[in-house]
């Protein structure tokens, strides 16, 4: 049996309009070729499709059944066209989003939102996780995009994971100190006013970022008195509050009204804190280019 969409969508316009030249007009052909496909049509079928006399032109019962398949069939098809493209253009479909935690309380949110508004049919999920860890996600493909801070990973290494960074925000570094700590009351600091200042950090093992900002202080002129390590931000910030010792943040941190802390921008040389994303370079996903696109709208264009 061959049966294509072009005869249903034929038969339907006869059926329709109760006339094969008004069908024909309505569909832009001649009557003839018309005429040929209903009748291959029923031939294909096996069945009658119009009961046709000198006065009337009816749909048999057969015909009947099959106008209302072949109308469910072809809205179908539409939707399933419909969807097809949209997923082409990435307005549906599933988003996986990888994220260190201090990035969201730069731009990322205004961002999310940006995406959600534009694009509503796509469901998109945040993965909080360092860098490390977005990374192996990354090319393990349980992660669509992953956003982390300083430092740039190497054009080699990246190509060898088949992978992409993007500069995406800037931002520089801070001081997060206590408000009482003798550096509070100044307007700005020198990396060298921490060098005897006990110095929380994050975690060295998890990610390059402190890993650098300690380089950074090196740097500067001296090595920094590691106190404590943490997970995450918000436990550096909370120890800080407690005056237990002074903390490298992200500016974008001190949006946040955090108890008993002060936060001082870095006068010269500050060490910077610019956020990347990374995407998979093979896999080019409508969703994750949607989402670019949303990024760095110039690109688009």
């Amino acid at each position: 049996m061959s049966i294509d969409l072009k005869q249903l969508k034929y038969f339907l316009a006869v059926a329709e309009e109760k006339s094969f030249s008004r069908a024909a007009e309505r569909l832009h052909i001649s009557q003839p070729p018309l005429s040929q496909q209903i009748m291959k049509l029923e031939s294909e079928l096996g069945v009658k499709l119009f009961a046709r006399t000198t006065r009337t032109f009816e749909l048999t019962v057969a015909g009947k059944a099959l106008m209302v398949e072949a109308s469910e069939l072809l809205a179908k098809m539409r939707m399933t066209i419909d969807t097809i493209r949209q997923i082409d253009r990435g307005e549906v479909g599933r988003l996986r989003v990888g994220i260190v935690g201090s990035a969201m309380w730069g731009p990322i949110p205004s961002l999310l939102e940006q995406f959600q508004t534009k694009f509503p049919r796509v469901t998109w999920t945040l993965h909080e996780a360092g860098p490390n860890v977005q990374y192996e996600a990354l090319r393990a493909k349980q992660i669509d995009v992953g956003f982390w801070r300083e430092p740039k990973l190497g054009d080699d290494e990246l190509k060898h994971d088949n992978l992409r960074q993007e500069l995406c925000f800037r931002e520089n570094v801070c001081v997060a100190v206590n408000e009482h700590h003798r550096l509070a009351s100044k307007g700005y600091v020198e990396l060298t006013d921490l060098a005897d200042q006990p110095m929380l950090t994050l975690a060295l093992d998890k990610s390059a970022f402190p890993r650098y900002l300690i380089q950074c202080c090196v740097d500067a002129g001296f090595q920094p008195t590691i106190f404590q390590e943490a997970s995450e931000p918000q436990t550096l910030l909370a120890m800080v509050g407690a005056g237990l010792g002074v903390a490298l943040m992200p500016e974008t941190t001190s949006r946040i009204g955090w108890p008993g802390v002060i936060f001082l921008p870095i006068k010269t040389n500050p060490p910077s804190a610019n956020l990347y994303i990374a995407y998979t370079a093979q896999d080019d996903a409508p969703v994750v280019r949607a989402f670019l696109n949303i990024l760095n709208p110039a690109a688009a264009e």
